[in-house]
């Protein structure tokens, strides 16, 4: 550790060892912000007997298993919450994607394949050519998840709200493509 150009050195953290504690170990298993410092002879002790789950109980333990598949991070999961759908498509999308024109003769000719307005705009946001193969879209959407996911553009609100518009869309031709 450093201080002022000039080494200072620390201490080892276990009882009554004189030893330079180099080695950082965590206070408390939430907190990776507090450490104390260890010589490595109690630093592999600490590692040995640590353990993250100890005090937890199976479910407790199941439920952080299965948040680490997502970073620890709330989702939303769209199926099953067709009014929580409905309400995000038409409230949040409406105003940036008002730029289709029913009037459009395009528009009217594919009515004939009961494609929606819904499901023509979903095309649109995702720039694909109306009745595209499912695995088109799939494929599509996959690649625009990799582009605009908030992890590959440090947390960026402006591409978190494109990637929400994209799902929304895929999800909407998802629920058109199994009827």
């Amino acid at each position: 550790m450093y201080y002022n150009n000039t080494i200072m050195k620390i201490i080892c953290d276990w009882n009554n060892c004189n030893k330079i504690g180099e080695y950082k170990a965590p206070i408390e298993k939430d907190n990776s912000k507090e450490f104390r410092y260890l010589c490595l002879e109690h630093i592999r002790e600490f590692n040995k007997n640590w353990n993250y789950f100890a005090n937890m109980t199976d479910s407790q333990v199941n439920e952080f298993i299965k948040s680490d598949m997502t970073w620890h991070k709330p989702t939303q999961n769209f199926s099953g919450q067709d009014n929580f759908f409905k309400i995000l498509w038409n409230n949040t999308l409406k105003e940036n994607l008002d730029g289709i024109n029913n009037d459009d003769i395009r528009v009217s000719k594919l009515r004939q394949f009961n494609f929606s307005d819904d499901d023509i705009k979903a095309f649109n946001i995702l720039s694909l050519n109306i009745g595209a193969e499912w695995t088109i879209i799939r494929d599509k959407f996959k690649k625009l998840v990799k582009r605009f996911h908030p992890d590959k553009n440090s947390g960026n609100k402006k591409y978190e709200e494109k990637l929400k518009i994209i799902t929304l869309a895929y999800t909407q031709l998802k629920r058109s493509y199994k009827k």
